[in-house]
């Protein structure tokens, strides 16, 4: 998964990858023999986007600060979403100046990727350094 990120966040998002959610479920409701999800091709712009904001060390200090909000709110277990599917979601979010939920975009089309565009609509996240802001996750 890390091919698909530009070189100026591979470090920022590997520590977004590692802690986006410590709050992880087996997918006990998944089918063993699921078939992957097809891709959506509206994430490269997401994550283009997300790249695009770094190198920048309020960014980078953001990330710290808004994976730590995320795992503290438990925000990812939500809707019983990692039940839907086995497969993983990787999630950008768009934050306004205020750090609402605004918009997402996840990297598969599948009911566990709009389970989770669900429950992370219209959350508040703390305000970013720059808006929009775009924040990706990666959810088991």
């Amino acid at each position: 998964m890390v091919k698909l990120f530009g070189p100026a966040a591979i470090a920022t998002l590997t520590l977004t990858l590692l802690a986006g959610c410590q709050t992880m479920s087996q997918p006990g409701g998944a089918a063993r023999d699921e078939a992957p999800p097809p891709a959506n091709p509206a994430f490269a712009g997401g994550m283009a986007k997300f790249n695009a904001q770094f190198p920048s060390d309020k960014a980078t200090k953001y990330e710290d600060v808004s994976l730590k909000f995320n795992n503290e709110k438990k925000l990812d277990e939500r809707g019983n979403c990692h039940d839907k599917s086995k497969y993983p979601v990787t999630i950008v979010l768009t934050l306004d100046a205020d750090g609402k939920v605004t918009d997402s975009v996840t990297d598969v089309s599948n009911t566990k990727a709009e389970c989770f565009r669900k429950a992370y609509a219209g959350v508040q996240f703390p305000k970013p350094p720059v808006a929009p802001y775009y924040k990706p996750i990666q959810l088991r």
